[in-house]
């Protein structure tokens, strides 16, 4: 019963928030709604004196909230099939090696990068920590959010190539962060970790190799069972047999259930569609559900973000060091995507313009701020969630509000030689 009013609640709120957004805002949705919830965080916390039994309620409510545990382990996993179930697999083949790059060896390089910078610079601030926890943030603020990312690129007017290297990027690289993450954290810790090549490959490759594999399976099997039935109500339980059933089994096996939706995901929007059973209208009642999805999801997503700025004691002492950790991880997104360009022969030559965007849509969101919430509270927690939630809202409302206006503004983005 406490779920459910936790949940009604949510929802009552995302639609009063989204009305208010449609009407006088007009942000893009998911924006609108995070943007309307920080206003209303910060109106509380400036009037918690005047109605403190307003601000307990929502308090309590947001401390009964696990968000790694309901983001890592439920809501990603229906946003990134939603999501993944309508990319064409061709324009993702065409931008596949600097997919692959980007989601892996990018990922690697921001970690190191801000790990090191923020390991110089916290000092000077006195606010001096270990350089394993510094790599411990880099690794949870390097990948980008790929339910931010799908969002807004989708209103963004981003060229159709550098958004599928975006979007693509966003979907896979999850497995590489989290296996780093895992790494950084469990060092922090004092824990022992197989730290050589092989330890570390035997378990991305059981990540993500096997979360990909477990996606495609699922995949196949789904494509086939909707191909023999008619009705768009046994597929959509098909599809939602697959995340559900899907997220359970990854978990058991300890795979990556983020990249098990986006392989099943792709083989659903892909190889199911070319099957030829399915009709028009009951593919499109299934592109229709799992859009609906989308938006009801990340729309409860990003009030919760907004409604964060509550659950984190003295964020104001923490503002310098989050601005500052605004420009480092902009730096190192640039770092991690200008090395990659010069060094690997891409078939087709990035241009100037193309880095631009690409470093500003590498959006971060809810999956940084659930891994800071992981963090034990002896490792600093409080200063690195504080800061990765500067890094956040700066991520997906100035970044994101812009990202479609940047490239609006150049011309030819791909064409320019660097």
């Amino acid at each position: 019963m406490e779920l459910y009013y936790s949940f009604s609640v949510l929802i009552v709120i995302s639609a009063v928030f989204a009305y208010i957004n449609a009407r006088f805002l007009k942000l893009p949705a998911s924006i609108g709604v995070m943007v309307i919830a920080l206003l209303v965080s910060l109106g509380l916390l400036a009037t918690d004196n005047i109605f403190p039994h307003t601000f307990d309620r929502i308090t309590t409510l947001l401390h009964s909230i696990d968000l790694t545990e309901i983001l890592m382990g439920a809501m990603l996993n229906f946003l990134l099939f939603a999501g993944a179930i309508h990319i064409h697999l061709e324009d993702l083949k065409e931008q596949r090696i600097p997919v692959m790059v980007f989601s892996t060896i990018s990922v690697v390089i921001s970690t190191f990068v801000i790990g090191l910078l923020m390991y110089e610079i916290l000092p000077w601030l006195g606010l001096g920590i270990p350089l394993i926890q510094c790599l411990v943030f880099g690794a949870l603020i390097s990948p980008t959010d790929p339910i931010a990312v799908l969002g807004i690129l989708k209103q963004a007017g981003v060229p159709k190539s550098l958004e599928t290297k975006i979007a693509g990027e966003s979907l896979f690289n999850d497995g590489m962060a989290v296996v780093v993450f895992i790494i950084m954290l469990a060092l922090a810790r004092g824990e022992e970790v197989n730290t050589s090549f092989a330890g570390i490959s035997t378990l991305l490759a059981k990540e993500a190799l096997g979360g990909i594999l477990l996606g495609v399976v699922l995949g196949f099997i789904g494509s086939h069972a909707n191909n023999k039935v008619d009705g768009y109500n046994v597929h959509v339980l098909i599809t939602l047999a697959i995340v559900m059933g899907g997220h359970l089994m990854a978990e058991a096996m300890h795979m990556s259930g983020p990249l098990a939706m986006v392989a099943a995901g792709l083989m659903i929007g892909n190889y199911g569609k070319n099957l030829g059973n399915i009709t028009e209208t009951e593919q499109d009642y299934l592109d229709k559900f799992w859009e609906l999805i989308d938006e009801i999801l990340n729309a409860l997503l990003f009030l919760i973000i907004g409604f964060e700025l509550l659950l984190i004691p003295d964020l104001r002492q923490y503002f310098w060091i989050g601005m500052i950790s605004i420009v480092v991880v902009l730096f190192a997104r640039f770092v991690s995507i200008y090395i990659p360009v010069k060094i690997i022969p891409f078939r087709k030559k990035f241009g100037k313009q193309s880095i631009i965007i690409l470093v500003w849509g590498g959006l971060r969101g809810g999956v940084s701020i659930a891994l800071a919430l992981s963090i034990d509270n002896d490792l600093n927690k409080n200063l690195l969630l504080a800061i990765t939630y500067f890094v956040v809202l700066f991520s997906i409302i100035v970044q994101g509000l812009t990202v479609g206006k940047l490239t609006g503004k150049i011309d030819n983005v791909e064409d320019a030689v660097i």
